[in-house]
Order: structure tokens, then C-alpha cells, then sequence
């Protein structure tokens, strides 16, 4: 049974899943296990047509993935035979069961990755804030940001997102293409409600043929994913510029407290 994922069954066509992992829903190796596990049930249910994924925190949607913790990655197989991740993360792109990300509050690093493999993503336009902080901490996105971004954002705009590493309003998020849509606060519930009560009510074979050709082109490759996710995890264990990086901002958080996550991207920028 999961502990930090709530599904509720809106109709049998359409789920909503809540993601709750006080204190500020951090992404851990738990989190991950527990996602794979969830994407299995929705692959394997034969009504299902739409997936919407939020939080029950608006200061926090999938936050980032929590760096204390990465050496207790799980890498080992999925039943794509990738690992534990991008088994996950894919499995999620490909099935044809529609994925949606209803965002509120900060989606960086690892919860920005998450959000990137959903189908489509739409934020509060006075409450989301994106970001992949990790250059500026002294590694590398692991989780899919440097393949789906550009694919997204182009070239450039990826560039200055990850080297950038700052943090991004909605409104600049939708118009780079890093999400569908930033709606005002009061209107994000239903404007997703109604898409996905929407696509809930259309045929599955026309939504799973739509989706499987649009994917053809749009999906990176799992080999890449595979290429980054190996320095990554070589990185948080092996490089001492990291460490030595790691430690000067554990120090500055500390100082700082709460306000330090809230704006990640500015802190970081003075590291």
C-alpha cells in the first residue's frame, strides 16, 4: 500500500493521484519505488483513460529528489528492463493511459523530471515555480530533464534552464514550452477537471493509437536516459567538487532555514 501517493477513482475512466510527503514533498528512494509500483496499477487497468497527478501541498508539487538519500537509488529493473527510474519514467510516456500534471508550488530537480515525463503539464500561474537546480549544487539532471527539455524548450532555452540553474515562474515555464499551459489559481482545478473528464470520455482505442504515433517522435531514447543517469549516480558518489559544493550549501540552508528552499534558485546562484 502506498504511503506517500493517494488515488482516488473520480469515475473508472479517471483517477486522480495526490502526492503527500511532508515536510516539503521531497522525491526519495521510496517515492520512486512507490511511483513505479502506481504506474503498473495504471498500465494494467483496462478502464483507465486518464491519470491526474497533484499535490496536497501548494507550496511543494514533486519537489526535488532528495540528495541525501542518492546513494540509496534504486537501480535495479524494471519490467522494461531498464533501471528502477527510467524504467518508471517511461513506462509512464508510453502507456497509453493519458498522464496530466495539475502543478502548484516549487517542481524542481527530480520533481520537475517527473513532471517532464507526464503527457501534459499545467500550473498556477501565481503559485508554480520551476527550476533544475542541479548544476548549480555541483552535478547534473540524472532523471530526464537534459533529453526532454530540449525536445520541449529547443536547444538554447534547455541550455539556460540546467546551466543556468535558476528558478522560473509559470509564466515564463509556459512560454518557453516546459508546460501547456499557466492558468490563474482560482481556474487550474477545473480547467483540468473538465480536459481530463474530456479525454475520460473518448474512445480508448482512438487515444491509445493518437498517443502511441505522437510518441514515435517525441521520446528520447532510453539509451540516453540510461548515458545520463550513470553520471549522475557517478557523480553524487564519486566527485569531490560535489562534496566539497554539498557542504557550502548545507551550511548556507542551515543559516536560512525554510526560506532557503522556497527560493533554491536564488541561494544557489550565491553559493
Amino acid at each position: 500500500m502506498s504511503k506517500q501517493f493517494l488515488t482516488t477513482r473520480i469515475n473508472n475512466a479517471y483517477w486522480r493521484v495526490v502526492f503527500s510527503h511532508p515536510p516539503m514533498n521531497l522525491i526519495d528512494p521510496d517515492t520512486i519505488l512507490e511511483f513505479q509500483q502506481l504506474v503498473g496499477e495504471i498500465e494494467t487497468d483496462e478502464n483507465l483513460r486518464v491519470v491526474v497527478f497533484e499535490s496536497s501541498d501548494p507550496d511543494y508539487f514533486f519537489s526535488r529528489y532528495d540528495l541525501a538519500r542518492a546513494a540509496e537509488t534504486p537501480t535495479e529493473p524494471g519490467p522494461s528492463g531498464l533501471p528502477t527510474w527510467i524504467d518508471m519514467t517511461t513506462r509512464i510516456s508510453q502507456t497509453p493511459v493519458v498522464s496530466i500534471a495539475l502543478i502548484r508550488g516549487r517542481t524542481r530537480g527530480g520533481g520537475s523530471e517527473l513532471a517532464l515525463a507526464m503527457d501534459m503539464r499545467f500550473a498556477s500561474l501565481e503559485k508554480a515555480v520551476f527550476g533544475q537546480p542541479e548544476v548549480a549544487a555541483g552535478v547534473l539532471p540524472g532523471g530526464g530533464a537534459i533529453e526532454r527539455l530540449p525536445l520541449l524548450t529547443g536547444r538554447a532555452r534547455a541550455l539556460e534552464i540546467i546551466l543556468g540553474a535558476d528558478d522560473f515562474d509559470a509564466r515564463a515555464a509556459e512560454h518557453y514550452g516546459w508546460i501547456n499551459r499557466a492558468l490563474p489559481d482560482a481556474a487550474l482545478d477545473v480547467f483540468v477537471d473538465n480536459l481530463a473528464q474530456r479525454i475520460a470520455s473518448f474512445d480508448q482505442p482512438a487515444l491509445r493509437e493518437a498517443k502511441r504515433l505522437i510518441n514515435r517522435r517525441s521520446l528520447p531514447a532510453a539509451a540516453d536516459l540510461l548515458e545520463t543517469q550513470n553520471v549522475f549516480l557517478t557523480a553524487v558518489s564519486s566527485w569531490p567538487s560535489l562534496r566539497a559544493r554539498g557542504q557550502r550549501i548545507r551550511e548556507r540552508a542551515a543559516g536560512l532555514g525554510r526560506e532557503f528552499e522556497l527560493r533554491l534558485g536564488h541561494f544557489l546562484g550565491k553559493i
